[in-house]
């Protein structure tokens, strides 16, 4: 696949296709590590640890409303699209 360095600013960057960001495991605004590698650069997903921010996401959750806590328990994405 071919693509064109375009002009950001006083940067330049390259569109990557969903498909090709999907296959790495990263969505848009993921963090990512840069490097060059024999005259290429490299695009490598910066691995999370697997619990990292809900230590920060206690707090808020404890103070929402009973009303609130409701959507917790229904978090999973396409749900309201499921057949029962």
């Amino acid at each position: 696949m071919r693509a064109a360095i375009r002009k950001l600013g006083n940067s330049s960057g390259v569109i990557i296709p969903k498909s090709m960001l999907t296959e790495i495991g990263i969505t848009a605004g993921d963090p990512v590590d840069l490097s060059l590698e024999d005259g290429r650069i490299a695009i490598t997903p910066v691995k999370r640890r697997p619990r990292e921010g809900w230590a920060e996401a206690f707090p808020e959750i404890g103070e929402l409303g009973e009303e609130d806590l409701a959507w917790l328990e229904f978090g999973n994405q396409g749900d309201d699209e499921l057949e029962w």
